[in-house]
């Protein structure tokens, strides 16, 4: 949750990219693989067990497999979760979306690996899921450029989260995950704001529009990361083709 509101603070500062929205609308900008993100995600879903199961510090004598289970199953609810409401909402199952909704039943299962039950571990899950889309739509809506959903998964999913452990569990009461999750709200928006409006102010938190339009691979390495992209490029303009500038061919 603390990442969460730290990006909405970088998200303000900083502002939207370039094209994202139009005639304040949201315009999609979507990342150049889908299954590299897919990957992405599994592979933050392997890391996740080390710690939420590995947080025991020791494995002698400690049960590690409570949190792994909850862990697993609050992910796979978290994906049906966001998968069904996106579906509801757009009318397709998003994948870009029921990926991102196993991050979030991950971040919404965390405070509570240990303590929540395996069948309330799928619920907080599903929950987490639902929150997340919304989340994503609703700041979309109010001009606000999160291009990893980082609000979203960890911010909304997170508070859910941290109010889970005591609606689920008998580890905690509501009001002390109310009055903690205030102070973590107002702590890390207020130092990251800062933080971030120092650095604007100091150096310059983001790149100029031409640099932005260009990239950084070319701006800051001088190559391409994507080449398909530059060849989609030449292919639309004919001309970069052609060495000489001879349009005979």
């Amino acid at each position: 949750m603390l990442g969460g509101v730290a990006a909405l603070a970088g998200v303000i500062v900083l502002g939207p990219r370039i094209g994202r929205f139009r005639d304040g609308k949201p315009r999609t900008i979507p990342g150049h693989s889908l299954t590299l993100g897919a990957l992405g995600v599994f592979i933050l879903w392997f890391g996740w067990y080390g710690f939420n199961a590995g947080s025991t510090l020791a494995a002698v004598g400690a049960d590690i497999a409570t949190p792994a289970v909850t862990t697993t199953l609050a992910a796979c609810g978290g994906a049906v979760g966001a998968m069904f409401t996106a579906w509801l909402i757009t009318g397709k199952p998003d994948v870009g979306h029921t990926i991102n909704g196993v991050l979030a039943g991950l971040v919404g299962i965390t405070a509570g690996a240990a303590s929540i039950g395996f069948g309330l571990a799928v619920v907080t899950g599903i929950v987490a899921g639902i929150i997340m889309v919304l989340a994503v739509m609703g700041i979309e809506r109010i001009g606000l450029d999160d291009p990893v959903g980082a609000i979203s998964v960890h911010g909304a999913a997170g508070l859910w989260g941290v109010l889970a452990v005591a609606l689920f569990s008998a580890d905690a009461n509501l009001l002390d995950q109310v009055i903690g999750a205030a102070a973590i709200i107002a702590w890390a928006f207020v130092t990251s704001f800062i933080v971030f409006k120092a650095i604007d102010l100091a150096v310059g938190l983001r790149v100029g529009p031409d640099e932005e339009r260009i990239g950084l691979d070319r701006s800051e390495h001088g190559g391409e990361a994507y080449p398909e992209f530059v060849f989609q490029e030449q292919l639309a303009d004919p001309r970069a083709l052609d060495p000489v500038g001879s349009n005979s061919h």
